[in-house]
């Protein structure tokens, strides 16, 4: 298998354009091709573009053939190469075998180099494009009508033929996830700053550090382990993506609540909390009162005791936290009957903490293990 990028122009945003780059990949016995077009040729990218060629064909290779880019090799001297490891770890899933081609040795990857010429002659002349999701899907439309079912000047056979007859390793189970990700942080305008674009999130994260995972055509938004916003992701420069619920949010309690530090900690025990602030807000109730005695009976009771009462009360348009003390004392048993030590500085008394995440103790418990 051989793999190589391709630089062909940009594509125009509104008032910006982004380049496009095809990345291009060929078993090298059927010479079946898969191309992809990018507008990056970052790390994650090539992965991405790998993993859909080995969708593509329906498996992966043993070896893998790549030029000298630093998303593949780091430094070379002579013969010893140093491999980039995200390359490598990425490899090691699929069992594949990197080769690096030899400086100034073009001749050694010509099968993908003439993948790459036969685009920019057959496919790319006197098309027109709207965006990303266009131009693939026109080359995909392409792979498979014209480029792979073509008898081939090389073998005298059609790709799509020949690779019936290569042994492919099969696919594992569990794929790894190849999207772009990034910690940012949440700024008080409820969004975090990605890619030259503002992308909205709840506004009980603002302050926190949350993960972005972003593939070609959506932005996901995670906290912790749990999922928080989803985007169309947006190809332009300078502009604002938002969703109306977090502005409706926004509407209903003022950026200075949701910036205390009670309601953040109330927040995270997830979408019913939230529903059930925007519920206290809407029948015009004290939300810092009420946030701060149903800290107390989530500290009596549990999380997941509190949340079932507030499930329960929301369906009975119950709302207020002696609505839910009433349905946790009928329902539940206190797990803690004695009280916390109280510490003589009294504002150490009312710290409050987001919900933990059990999943941050796993990761850090397998790396130490790995050491």
């Amino acid at each position: 298998m051989q793999i190589d990028w391709g630089h062909f122009g940009s594509l125009p945003y509104g008032e910006t354009t982004r380049k496009l780059y095809a990345f291009a990949a060929i078993e090298c016995y059927s010479r079946m091709a898969y191309v992809e077009f990018t507008h990056s040729q970052n790390q994650s990218s090539l992965h991405q573009g790998l993993l859909n060629a080995f969708t593509y064909w329906g498996g992966s290779t043993q070896q893998m053939v790549v030029d000298n880019m630093i998303t593949a090799v780091i430094e070379r001297q002579g013969r010893l190469i140093r491999f980039n490891g995200a390359f490598l770890d990425f490899l090691r899933i699929f069992h594949i075998t990197p080769i690096a081609c030899n400086v100034a040795a073009p001749h050694e990857k010509g099968k993908i180099e003439n993948v790459i010429k036969y685009l920019r002659q057959n496919f790319w002349p006197l098309r027109t494009f709207t965006d990303l999701y266009d131009v693939n899907r026109q080359v995909t439309n392409w792979l498979d009508t014209v480029a792979n079912v073509r008898i081939h000047q090389g073998t005298g056979k059609r790709p799509l033929d020949r690779l019936a007859q290569v042994r492919l390793r099969p696919l594992p189970d569990l794929l790894p996830d190849c999207r772009e990700t990034q910690t940012l942080k949440v700024y008080n305008d409820f969004a975090v700053r990605f890619d030259a674009n503002v992308y909205s999130a709840p506004p009980w994260a603002i302050g926190k550090q949350v993960t972005v995972k972003a593939d070609q055509s959506t932005v996901s938004i995670f906290y912790r382990d749990k999922k928080i916003a989803v985007h169309d992701r947006c190809w332009q420069r300078g502009q604002r993506i938002e969703t109306a619920s977090h502005k409706e949010q926004v509407k209903k309690l003022t950026r200075k609540l949701w910036l205390d530090k009670d309601i953040t900690a109330f927040s995270s025990l997830g979408s019913e909390a939230v529903a059930y602030l925007e519920a206290l807000a809407r029948t015009r109730q004290a939300i810092k009162k009420n946030v701060s005695k149903l800290l107390c009976l989530k500290d009596d009771y549990g999380s997941v005791s509190v949340i079932y009462a507030i499930k329960k009360a929301l369906i009975h348009n119950a709302i207020g936290a002696d609505y839910i003390e009433n349905i946790l004392y009928q329902d539940m048993t206190p797990k803690r009957h004695h009280p916390p030590v109280r510490l003589k500085k009294e504002a150490l008394n009312n710290i409050r903490l987001p919900e933990p995440s059990l999943v941050e103790y796993d990761a850090h418990a397998i790396k130490r293990n790995k050491k």
